[in-house]
């Protein structure tokens, strides 16, 4: 419904200045005006499909059973994770999914939120792996402190720069929240969501590459299926 409104739009945007179809260029504020009354409009529709008892339950708190740590990217979304994330996924957003720069708000999630799943969602195409293998300079100071934090080979292949920097994610994680993991209290686990079907496994799939540091086909089985300590009681799904 989005891209039917914003159709338009682009098209006279990129007949009159067709160098603005350059996704480093600026906005335009015709289509933030298209983007809000859609927003509004989605909303309506969203409370319209709930009822007043389900914004109270909302309201009672929060009790996510995973944490997840993914990029910025527009182009990943709860949708693909689940069906119904709300109260169930305790969402933190970063250019290159990393936990250096979202340290904070990780620990709150598994620290005081109790989440049972770290999981660190790394992505196909990465803007922000593709910066970070190249010479970045001279962007933003900003911009460029978060990349800092992503230590990938230069100039190899993007998909190969996303699985590094999310075993590095994992492995940093094991070190910030041993005890959890020891205890059997915590899960973390790394995957790619490949929507370019990089890696050969189906356009859109999420792939698992890490399950407490195993990368191998075998180790991530046996870290998914292995009875864990403690007997911890999972959290209800409404």
């Amino acid at each position: 419904m989005l891209k039917k409104h914003l159709a338009g739009l682009l098209a006279a945007i990129c007949i009159t200045a067709p160098a603005l179809a350059n996704e480093h260029e600026h906005g335009d504020a015709a289509v933030a005006q298209a983007i809000i009354k859609e927003i509004q409009a989605d909303d309506s529709a969203y409370i319209a499909a709930h009822n007043a008892a389900y914004f109270q339950e909302l309201a009672k708190g929060q009790h996510p059973r995973a944490t997840v740590v993914t990029c910025s990217d527009s182009r990943v979304h709860t949708n693909m994770l689940d069906k119904t994330p709300e109260g169930d996924l305790f969402m933190v957003r970063n250019i290159g999914n990393q936990l250096a720069t979202a340290k904070g708000s990780v620990q709150y999630g598994v620290n005081h939120l109790a989440s049972s799943l770290l999981i660190f969602v790394g992505h196909s195409s990465c803007g922000a792996i593709k910066a970070a293998g190249g010479d970045y300079a001279g962007i933003e100071p900003d911009i460029k402190k978060e990349l800092d934090t992503i230590s990938i080979a230069k100039g190899g292949a993007n998909i190969d720069g996303v699985k590094t920097n999310v075993n590095n994610q994992v492995a940093a994680a094991l070190k910030e929240f041993a005890d959890k993991v020891k205890d059997g209290q915590l899960l973390i686990v790394g995957a790619v969501y490949d929507f370019a079907d990089d890696m050969k496994q189906g356009a859109g799939k999420l792939n698992i590459i890490n399950v407490n540091g195993a990368t191998d086909a075998k180790g991530i089985q046996t870290a998914l299926t292995a009875k864990a300590a403690g007997g911890h009681k999972e959290h209800a799904h409404h």
